[in-house]
This record gives C-alpha cells, structure tokens and sequence, in this order.
C-alpha cells in the first residue's frame, strides 16, 4: 500500500474522533502500533491489519451519543464505504470488514481470519496494564465510580474484574498472549499495592 493511501486514510480515520471523547484518536494510533507488532510474527496481510486498525473504532463516538448499538457492525458498514471510496483492494475488503465486526471485547465474537485474530489482541491489549490502570482512573468522575470500597462499584473493582476477561490465556495469537502476560501481572500487582497503601499495611 502506497503511503500516500496511508496518509488519506489515517486522515479519513482520524476525521471521525472529536478531543475529549472515551475513545479518542490515540486509542487507535496505539491499537495499530500493537497490531502491527503482532502482525511481524504472524504470516499474515499486513494491509488488511494495518486498515482494520484505522478504522475499527470510527462509529465509536456515535455509540457513546445513543445513536446506534454497536460500533462494531456499523463501523464495518462505514469502512466500507471508505475502502470502496479509496479504491481499496476488493479480494480484501471482506477481511478488514470481519476484522472489525469481530473486534469488540463484549461482543466475544470468534473472528474468521487471522487477522481479525490479530486486531482483537491489539484492542485488548490497550484495555490491560499500566493504560487500563491509567483510563480507569480518568473516567472515575464521568461515572460517579469511588476509588475503592469493600463493597459496590468502584475502580480497583472495575480494574480486576477488566483484567480477568482479558487473561492471556484468552488472547488469540501468541505474541498477544505475551505481551498481555506482563500487562495482565502489572495490573494485578497494581491492585494489590493499591488495596495495600488504602489500607494503610506495609
């Protein structure tokens, strides 16, 4: 793929994210750095992953309004258009329009190729570690969510119960089971530090 293409739909993707959002563009950006490297260890379309990356989130922010339901199925639909739009590979499309169908955590769909396989790990992996920790704590206002309590919603809860749908034992590709390894134990070793310290024991 031509990095003028590249750039047009970097754009493309990047027209569709406001600043301030739950999903913004920087999700994305770091969700392609994952794929990607993922991708160097797998025989796969480095287009087709590279795409899907972009635009996997584009119908987020509508979902967030109550405009759709699901920013997956409607994000396909729109990347379509796109990729049609851009001219893009027709043998291809099908597989950047599974890989986004197929990407979202709570939807727990099986993708049909490896590399919707792969943008699944690549999303997950920026829900784990040091940025779930992180985006956890950001949003704890926006949801009226308290930092810890013994009982009830709070954030340590929303990290551990987070974490334990994303073990790397759930991830489907084995570089993405490696690096949610380290990213899964830093977020577990962080919420038993955080429940040590609010405690107030050594």
């Amino acid at each position: 793929m031509e990095n003028e293409i590249k750039e047009r739909l970097m754009d493309k993707a990047k027209s569709y994210f406001k600043e301030g959002e739950s999903h913004e563009f920087d999700h994305t950006k770091r969700v392609l750095r994952n794929a990607l490297t993922i991708a160097e260890t797998e025989e796969v379309d480095l287009e087709v992953v590279h795409i899907a990356a972009l635009l996997h989130d584009i119908m987020r922010s509508h979902e967030d309004l109550g405009k759709i339901n699901c920013h997956a199925e409607e994000g396909a639909k729109e990347a379509e258009i796109i990729l049609r739009e851009f001219k893009f590979p027709e043998e291809k499309i099908s597989k950047v329009l599974d890989s986004i169908k197929t990407h979202r955590l709570s939807k727990n769909l099986k993708p049909e190729t490896k590399e919707g396989e792969i943008l699944q790990d690549a999303d997950r992996l920026d829900s784990l570690g040091a940025l779930l920790v992180a985006r956890s704590f950001s949003s704890a206002y926006i949801y009226n969510r308290p930092f810890y309590s013994e009982e009830g919603d709070n954030v340590i809860k929303f990290i551990k119960d987070r974490s334990e749908k994303l073990k790397p034992e759930n991830f489907n590709t084995s570089k993405g089971k490696e690096l949610a390894k380290e990213r899964y134990d830093y977020s577990e070793s962080f919420i038993e530090r955080f429940i040590k310290e609010w405690s107030g024991k050594k």
